[in-house]
């Protein structure tokens, strides 16, 4: 195994589907995009990582104070879009319940399990729950790279303004074409 994982951050149904409670194109339009990726990183002995947005039915959760329900655990809502190349044989896929991947999950165990030292980050939202991963990687010492084509939110503003910040302060800002560099430059 590599010291590398790429995480597929919150490419659920209802962020991806059309008729999803928080759908937006952008988070479709990257789909193609992030399965090249997966490919790429499988190719390299990369670790795949899913994280799925889920808050609990009929319980409290402090996100959901300021936005719609959304992502509900049986509603379908938190599953992983089936258009991506998922392999529940050898890929992770674990639930998050806050914009950070880190934030109450077991994400940094299976990272340090795997002796993983660099992450590749992907999904959705760049202002949101990237961002987020991308703070607690960089605080918890990961080498951390972000596919600017991978991500996306509904405003292409932001998203670059964003981009820019991580890029300056947190990590790199790659291209599709620089992820297999990663591997070749972090072995």
């Amino acid at each position: 195994m590599n010291k590398t994982a790429l995480l597929v951050i919150d490419l659920v149904y209802d962020f991806t589907n059309e008729n999803g409670l928080v759908f937006y194109k952008e988070n479709k339009a990257i789909i193609p995009k992030v399965n090249q990726v997966i490919k790429t990183v499988r190719d390299n002995n990369g670790l795949v990582i899913f994280m799925q947005h889920t808050y609990r039915k009929n319980k409290f959760d402090k996100n959901l104070e300021n936005m719609r329900p959304n992502c509900i655990e049986g509603t379908g809502g938190n599953a992983i879009d089936p258009l991506l190349d998922l392999n529940e044989d050898t890929d992770y896929v674990i639930k998050k319940r806050r914009y950070s991947a880190f934030y109450g999950t077991d994400l940094d165990l299976v990272l340090r399990e795997n002796n993983i030292e660099n992450v590749i980050i992907t999904g959705t939202k760049t202002n949101c729950c990237i961002r987020s991963t991308v703070h607690d990687a960089y605080y918890n010492n990961y080498s951390v790279f972000v596919v600017k084509e991978c991500v996306a939110t509904n405003d292409e503003v932001v998203n670059q303004v964003h981009l820019n910040d991580i890029d300056k302060y947190y990590g790199k800002v790659i291209s599709m074409s620089d992820v297999e560099n990663v591997f070749k430059e972090n072995l």
